[in-house]
């Protein structure tokens, strides 16, 4: 038998990314066609993350300028251009490769994320956090709770299962919840003060009476709403920190 008829067929193809996407690449591959090589015909999805992109950051593939979904079969050739996803024009007559957008905006947030969980649960927004969260954990939090993944591991966003997830590119903090604002749009949606920032949980108004051992005389005659978490107990009220937090929900608004 002739081997050479068991080789595999190595093909290439053009590839081009837009905007954000570019944040994957190296810098002589930015914003313009470059080659990529390949063995067989897999899918446009491995191979596109085979080049470094996860699959939750795209919502559009064109090939030689036709819409076409993930499971593409690559032939080598090709001119593929990849978009992000959308934010500020209508794509609906082609193919978006996200499903529908979440009807509610919940958070699963990796280990390296803690202070940005805590921002945006301050905000309001459900957002679940551990600091010894699996990998594994996190897919299915999302998958099974309609989560999106907020994460600074880029191979995270490549798992199969996963459809919503975000590579968060800034590492300070204050800049994260600016970056996650602006990229999901929350700045009509904060409901400050609402969500225990330590543990997730909705805060519950409690009588003051009924805090006499659990706070001082001075602060039970100073404030008059209070509210606690349910689960780990923790109070909340309008103290000297309140008014700098209002001022920096005021500043993500017009971020």
């Amino acid at each position: 038998m002739n081997t050479q008829q068991n080789a595999v067929v190595k093909w290439a193809a053009f590839f081009r990314f837009y905007e954000e996407l570019n944040d994957f690449l190296p810098e002589k591959q930015h914003k313009t066609f470059f080659p990529f090589d390949f063995a067989g015909n897999p899918s446009l999805k491995n191979t596109i993350e085979a080049i470094g992109v996860p699959h939750t950051e795209i919502d559009l593939i064109l090939v030689d300028g036709k819409s076409v979904d993930f499971d593409y079969r690559m032939q080598g050739g090709e001119h593929v251009s990849v978009y992000p996803v959308f934010e500020t024009f209508d794509i609906s007559p082609i193919s978006h490769l996200r499903p529908e957008p979440l009807r509610e905006t919940k958070f699963v947030v990796d280990v390296n994320l803690g202070k940005l969980a805590q921002k945006l649960r301050l905000l309001g927004f459900d957002t679940l956090f551990q600091n010894d969260f699996k990998d594994v954990e996190i897919v299915n939090y999302s998958v099974q709770e309609k989560r999106i993944v907020l994460t600074r591991d880029k191979d995270l966003l490549k798992h199969r299962k996963l459809t919503h997830g975000y590579w968060i590119r800034n590492k300070d903090p204050e800049k994260q919840i600016k970056e996650a604002v602006s990229r999901f749009q929350l700045q009509n949606s904060f409901k400050p003060f609402t969500r225990c920032s330590c543990c997730n949980s909705l805060l519950q108004p409690i009588d003051s009476c009924l805090l006499q051992n659990r706070l001082s005389v001075d602060i039970l005659r100073d404030y008059q709403e209070f509210m606690e978490c349910p689960d780990c107990e923790r109070l909340y009220w309008q103290g000297s920190h309140w008014e700098r937090i209002c001022e920096w929900v005021e500043g993500l608004k017009i971020n």
